[in-house]
């Protein structure tokens, strides 16, 4: 079997308040994107729990840590009878963007074990392993355009689509480290709820729609503040970071290549 999990974005981020779990509360929307890693599942015959490959832009770590494995463990703790498996993983999601790619891929992970084991979880219950991985996973079970609160695992559906606008993803080599980025942010509520402004007209979100992550993180890191402003003087309608970064995607009314631009950063310009 073989999945394609796909990366998402974040249009609009508010960091409204801070959890007594040490977790902070959130909104923001989850909007999924044509780029993809590889993801290939299937029945072995060996002695062993699963084998585990990568390819591509691979991790340095223990495989034991990557999310991939973290689900199969989490399904046989489970008691869900999984034979021995063998994973190989194309990685082209850059890591440490705010993409979600480590996220997506352990949830097609679990979407792959149900499918091929024919282990008959729905998908409320997929969702619910899902966010035991980590905030982000659930949102790639069903994997859709949706408006997210709580710790980014409470979902309200949306009408959005950005279907015939070109998006252009770069990454510089910047690594941001998600919990420092928190530790920084001052969680205030919005003056205006991101499920009023993405029913505004795109042309509107640069002055209404907002990354709280910004604000801590540019300082930091003024070259990704000067790379949103160059998608701004290259065309985009709206620009902004994703997650807490170090990506940045700009939307455009139509194709452009900024890759001479950006040729110091990983470059992705595709038709959504």
């Amino acid at each position: 079997m073989i999945l394609y999990p796909n990366a998402k974005l974040n249009l609009g981020l508010n960091i409204v308040e801070r959890r007594s779990d040490g977790y902070h509360n959130l909104e923001t929307v989850f909007y999924p994107i044509p780029l993809y890693d590889t993801l290939q599942v299937e029945l072995q015959d060996a002695d062993v729990p699963y084998t585990f490959q990568m390819n591509g832009n691979a991790l340095d770590c223990n495989p034991e840590d990557n999310l991939i494995i973290k689900a199969l463990k989490l399904l046989k703790s489970q008691g869900y009878p999984i034979p021995s498996t063998r994973i190989i993983l194309d990685k082209q999601i850059p890591s440490g963007a705010g993409m979600g790619g480590g996220s997506a891929d352990a949830a097609f992970m679990l979407k792959a074990l149900n499918e091929l084991y024919q282990l008959g979880i729905t998908n409320s219950t997929l969702e619910e392993y899902a966010a035991r991985l980590g905030a982000d996973c659930a949102i790639f079970i069903q994997n859709k355009p949706v408006y997210a609160e709580g710790i980014g695992n409470i979902f309200s559906p949306i009408a959005l689509t950005l279907k015939g606008y070109f998006l252009v993803i770069i990454k510089p080599d910047i690594f941001i480290s998600t919990g420092k980025a928190f530790s920084q942010i001052k969680p205030k509520h919005p003056e205006k709820n991101l499920k009023d402004i993405i029913k505004m007209p795109i042309g509107t979100w640069r002055e209404t729609m907002i990354n709280d992550f910004e604000e801590s993180v540019f300082p930091q890191f003024p070259r990704l503040a000067e790379l949103k402003q160059q998608l701004y003087d290259n065309g985009a309608i709206y620009a902004a970071m994703s997650g807490s970064g170090s990506s940045l995607f700009g939307i455009f009314s139509e194709p452009v290549d900024l890759q001479p631009l950006f040729s110091d950063c990983f470059y992705k310009g595709v038709m959504l």
